[in-house]
């Protein structure tokens, strides 16, 4: 992220010689917090502020004279006002114009008259100056200086693309077109219309309407294109089981590459608060452990490709080819498959009009402070919605969590229920389902059948955890899966009807290895995983060591 721009001084005046002495006074005492700038006329000056609106740099104050031909100061500080409502204006003035001077401090709203000469400025300048600059930074607040989202808070494709960029930890702002003056200031600078959103503003005030997340993501520098003819290992999925591969790969010498079709971390990834993960006895967030992962792979020499998708495998000449939507292919010697899973949908009567719109899949971090003081309802009842109750409940009025059974103690880690419970806001409606969900543009109230019984009930957002699907429609038809998807590797491969068929080689599997030698399996995709981060990060790990075996054949 840029440094923020020094805020801005101006000095105007038509008289040359008062100008370089005006000049010269503020940069002796203004320059190391300011940039002094001067113009010799009105029309200039006028010029130069509008230039300084266009480029959105901070102006603080001006300075101007008043007998200047064509536009005169008091003129020019009128207009300055429309333009920078906040930055001070001062008029510099004769002592036969001061009555002019407090006339225009009542009708323009001037800030303060200065008479000529100022000598000494120690005296009869910088003391009044400070003050006002005083009062300015007390209001001002800089532009954020990075990148800038304008959209419809209930747009899905705006929270498609809040999401990705809080995948990616790349800091940026929101502004609500509807609700902030800034953002349609912002989006008519940028040549764009409220038809054009949702419009992705860069650093350097370009800007992009909707745009595909591999624009994006090539905008901010993270790699579309593999960099070598051939792999070590091609690890398929960032979550933790991914990563972990990604580390030990790299970190073992093996040529590494990773591919990632959505954003680093998984399901993991998105968690608000880990509490049970080993070494962090305060927790960590999802995020800050994928960020620490994400950073030890790529220092120690793992290549990252995302967001990019792999739609296909086949093996030629003992190579394995990888297919990706954009038409290329990565050639590599082993695969790791870390896929993960996605989250199962809610089919019940207005679920997919309203998803993206109050209605999200997961703990949707994104959304989170758009909930203040209001009620939000989380399905699930497992370690995610648990975490997700936790994290929403410091923003929302209150926090309802449905599950169809009694309690939660048969799906909860039991640190997670103990917090619940001591969280006034956090309320648990047992034998509940949502019956349905109802909404104009975004969601407005959710139907809760309660023991049987329907109550309608008004609701900001409503968060879905109700299981998983493993992310593995693409690969099925190449290595065996059971029959819920899942990825069979090892003993459970050997011990599968289609083993005899599926498995041509002359030693068993490795414990990791799916139905092709050299593609191995590792984390919540993998059949007979345990969902949790820290055996996702083991079996990663782990995979590594089957790999160089497989290698070394």
């Amino acid at each position: 992220m840029a440094a923020t721009k020094k805020p801005i001084l101006l000095a105007v005046d038509d008289d040359a010689q008062v100008l370089n002495a005006i000049e010269r006074d503020l940069r002796q005492e203004f320059r190391r917090d300011y940039r002094v700038l001067r113009a010799a006329s009105g029309e200039e000056a006028l010029a130069t502020i509008q230039e300084l609106q266009q480029r959105e740099e901070p102006l603080a104050l001006v300075l101007a004279d008043q007998r200047m031909p064509g536009l005169q100061g008091v003129e020019l500080l009128e207009q300055t006002r429309q333009l920078f409502p906040d930055a001070k204006r001062v008029l510099l003035t004769a002592y036969a114009d001061t009555e002019a001077a407090i006339r225009a401090i009542n009708h323009a709203r001037l800030d303060y008259y200065l008479i000529k000469p100022w000598d000494p400025p120690q005296e009869l300048l910088y003391p009044t100056l400070h003050d006002l600059l005083s009062a300015w930074q007390a209001a001002y607040r800089p532009r954020f200086q990075g990148l800038r989202l304008i959209g419809f808070q209930w747009s899905p494709l705006s929270h498609e693309l809040k999401d990705f960029l809080a995948g990616y930890m790349v800091a940026y702002q929101w502004l609500d077109f509807e609700t902030n003056p800034e953002a349609q200031a912002l989006l008519t600078r940028s040549g764009f219309t409220p038809a054009d959103l949702p419009v992705v503003v860069f650093e350097d005030q370009s800007a992009l309407s909707n745009p595909e997340r591999a624009v994006v993501a090539e905008r901010l520098g993270l790699s579309q294109k593999a960099l070598q003819e051939l792999y070590d290992v091609v690890v398929i999925g960032a979550g933790p089981a991914g990563l972990a591969a990604a580390v030990y790969g790299a970190s073992e010498g093996l040529r590494t590459l990773v591919i990632e079709r959505q954003a680093p971390g998984g399901q993991a990834g998105t968690s608000s608060r880990i509490e049970n993960y080993l070494g962090f006895p305060t927790g960590l967030s999802g995020s800050e452990l994928t960020h620490r992962a994400w950073s030890q792979a790529v220092r120690l020499g793992a290549e990252l490709l995302a967001p990019q998708e792999v739609t296909g495998l086949r093996v030629q000449d003992g190579y394995k080819i990888l297919s990706l939507s954009n038409g290329l292919e990565v050639k590599t010697r082993a695969v790791v498959l870390t896929m993960g899973v996605s989250y199962r949908t809610l089919e019940v009567p207005g679920i997919h009009e309203l998803t993206g719109a109050g209605v999200y899949y997961g703990a949707a971090r994104t959304e989170a402070r758009s909930c203040d003081e209001q009620d939000v309802y989380i399905v699930g009842g497992g370690n995610s919605a648990g975490q997700a109750a936790m994290y929403l409940a410091t923003y929302a009025r209150r926090v309802f969590i449905l599950i169809r059974g009694k309690s939660l103690a048969a799906s909860m880690s039991a640190y997670l229920i103990e917090q619940i419970s001591q969280t006034p806001n956090i309320e648990l409606l047992p034998f509940t389902q949502v019956a349905a969900v109802r909404g104009q543009d975004h969601l407005e109230e959710v139907v809760l059948n309660i023991n049987g019984q329907e109550e309608v009930r008004p609701a900001r957002a409503l968060f879905i955890f109700i299981g998983a699907k493993p992310s593995t429609e693409w690969i099925c038809d190449t290595v065996v899966c059971d029959g819920k998807g899942y990825l069979l590797t090892g003993r459970d491969l050997v011990t599968d009807p289609s083993y005899a068929d599926s498995w041509k080689h002359p030693r068993e599997p490795y414990l990791l290895e799916t139905c092709v030698p050299g593609v191995f399996a590792a984390g919540d995709s993998r059949s007979g995983a345990m969902a949790r981060v820290a055996s996702a990060v083991g079996e990663g790990s782990m995979a590594i060591k089957f790999v160089h075996q497989y290698l070394d054949e």
